[in-house]
C-alpha cells in the first residue's frame, strides 16, 4: 500500500543557505514578531487594533432566578381525560410522554376542556384555572 499520488509532499528546508530559497530569513518576512521564535498570537489579538470583543459592548443577562416552567395546554389535559383518567398529576404527564421528568409544569388555557379532573401541577395560568373550575374540576398547586 501507497499513500495516493501526489498526496506526499518533501517538507520544506528552511534556513539552509541561500542557493536553497529558503535561506537568511526561512520565508519569515523581515523583523517584526512573526519573525521571532516563540511566537504565537493571544486568542483574540489583531495586531494592536482594538479587538472584537472589546470593540462591541457586552449585552443582555441570564437571570439566575428565573424559573422556567415546562408549559402543557388543556387540550393535552382533555386528551387525558378522554382515556379516562380523572386525576392528572405530574407522574402521570411524564408516564404519557407529554412532560418531561425533571422539570416544573405550568397548564396553560389553550385549548378547551369539558371533562371534569383534578389536576395537579406546580403552576397555572388564571385562563387555565377558569377553564378547570368551570367544568368542575380542581385545580391543585403543587
Amino acid at each position: 500500500m501507497k499513500p495516493a499520488k501526489g498526496s506526499v509532499h518533501n517538507s520544506k528546508r528552511l534556513g539552509r543557505g541561500q542557493g536553497s530559497g529558503k535561506g537568511s530569513t526561512s520565508a519569515r518576512g523581515h523583523k517584526g514578531a512573526k519573525s521571532r521564535s516563540g511566537y504565537s498570537a493571544k486568542k483574540g489579538f489583531e495586531g494592536g487594533q482594538m479587538p472584537l470583543q472589546r470593540r462591541l459592548p457586552k449585552f443582555g443577562f441570564k437571570n439566575i432566578n428565573r424559573v422556567d416552567y415546562k408549559a402543557i395546554n388543556l387540550d393535552a389535559i382533555q386528551q387525558l381525560a378522554d382515556q379516562g383518567i380523572n386525576t392528572i398529576d405530574v407522574d402521570i404527564l411524564v408516564d404519557a410522554g407529554i412532560a418531561p421528568k425533571n422539570k416544573l409544569i405550568k397548564i396553560l388555557g389553550n385549548g378547551t376542556l369539558t371533562a371534569k379532573v383534578e389536576v395537579k401541577a406546580h403552576a397555572f395560568s388564571g385562563t387555565a384555572v377558569a377553564a378547570i373550575e368551570k367544568a368542575q374540576g380542581v385545580a391543585v398547586v403543587l
